[in-house]
C-alpha cells in the first residue's frame, strides 16, 4: 500500500509535469504560498489535502495511487516470511507459480480444479503477501523483477527439494525443447564464477523471452521449467569411499 510520503512525492512529480508552480497551487487551494511549500517539503499531510491537490491538478486520486504503485521498485527476492506464506497452502503455491508465468484467472480455472472464487481468494492473498497488485476485473500487476529468484535456502526451494526434485528429474528429457546435461570436470577456482555468470545470463534470457512471448496466443506457447545449477560436489556414495 502507498504511504502518504509516496503520494506526496508523486504529486510533486505531477506539479512539475504540468508546470504548475507552488504559487499556482496556493491560489487553487486558497492557501499562502509559504504554507504550500512547507506542507510539500514535510511530505506529510491528511488525505483530504492530497485529494484537494488532485482536484487542482485535474487528477483522479485512484490514478495517482496507480502511478505510485507503478513507480515502486520491483522485488528481486521475497522475505523468508513471505515465502513461508506461499508454501503454507498447496493451492496458493500453484496460483503463485501461475502468476509468475502471467496466467490469467480464466486460464487457471480452465486448466486446474480451481473455482473462480478460490482463484480470486488466492490472488487476494498474493496481493497481501506482495507478489502481485490485484486490479479490477481480477487482472493483476506482477511486483517481481525479471531477475527475481527464490531464496536459495528459503521455504520455497526447501519445498522443491523435498517434494518436487525427484519428480522433476524422473522425466526422460527427450521431448521437443528438452534436455538434461550432466558434466563433471575440474576447472580453475578463478574461472568457476565466470561459468556461473553464464548460467545466470541463460536464466535471464529465458525470463526475458517469457515476458516477450506473453503477446502470443496461449496455443503458441508451452510451459517449460529451466533448472540451472553449479556447485562443488561429490556424490555421497563416492565420498564415503574416499581414503
Amino acid at each position: 500500500m502507498s504511504t502518504t510520503a509516496d503520494l506526496v512525492l508523486a504529486l510533486k512529480r505531477e506539479l512539475k509535469a504540468v508546470q504548475m508552480t507552488y504559487a499556482d497551487l496556493a491560489v487553487e487551494l486558497g492557501m499562502a504560498e509559504s504554507s504550500v511549500k512547507r506542507m510539500l517539503a514535510k511530505g506529510d499531510m491528511p488525505l483530504s489535502r492530497i485529494d484537494a491537490i488532485c482536484r487542482a491538478l485535474r487528477l483522479d486520486f485512484a490514478e495517482l495511487a496507480r502511478r505510485v504503485a507503478d513507480a515502486q521498485p520491483l522485488l528481486a527476492q521475497l522475505t523468508e516470511a513471505q515465502e513461508r506464506a506461499v508454501v503454507a497452502d498447496r493451492k496458493l503455491l500453484l496460483v503463485a507459480i501461475n502468476v509468475l508465468s502471467q496466467w490469467t484467472l480464466e486460464q487457471m480455472v480452465a486448466h486446474y480444479r480451481l473455482t473462480e472464487v478460490e482463484c480470486v481468494k488466492y490472488m487476494v492473498q498474493l496481493d497481501r503477501i506482495g507478489i502481485i497488485e490485484l486490479k479490477p476485473l481480477n487482472r493483476y500487476r506482477l511486483k517481481l523483477a525479471k531477475t527475481f529468484r527464490w531464496r536459495p535456502h528459503g521455504p520455497v526451494m526447501d519445498y522443491f527439494r523435498e517434494h518436487a526434485a525427484l519428480d522433476y528429474f524422473s522425466g526422460r528429457f527427450d521431448g521437443h525443447g528438452e534436455g538434461l546435461l550432466l558434466v563433471h570436470g575440474s576447472v580453475s577456482r578463478g574461472l568457476a564464477p565466470s561459468f556461473l555468470e553464464r548460467l545466470q545470463r541463460v536464466a535471464q534470457d529465458f525470463a526475458q523471452q517469457h515476458q516477450a512471448d506473453q503477446k502470443l496466443a496461449a496455443k503458441e506457447r508451452e510451459g517449460y521449467t529451466l533448472l540451472l545449477a553449479m556447485r562443488s560436489w561429490e556424490f555421497a556414495e563416492f565420498e564415503a569411499m574416499r581414503r
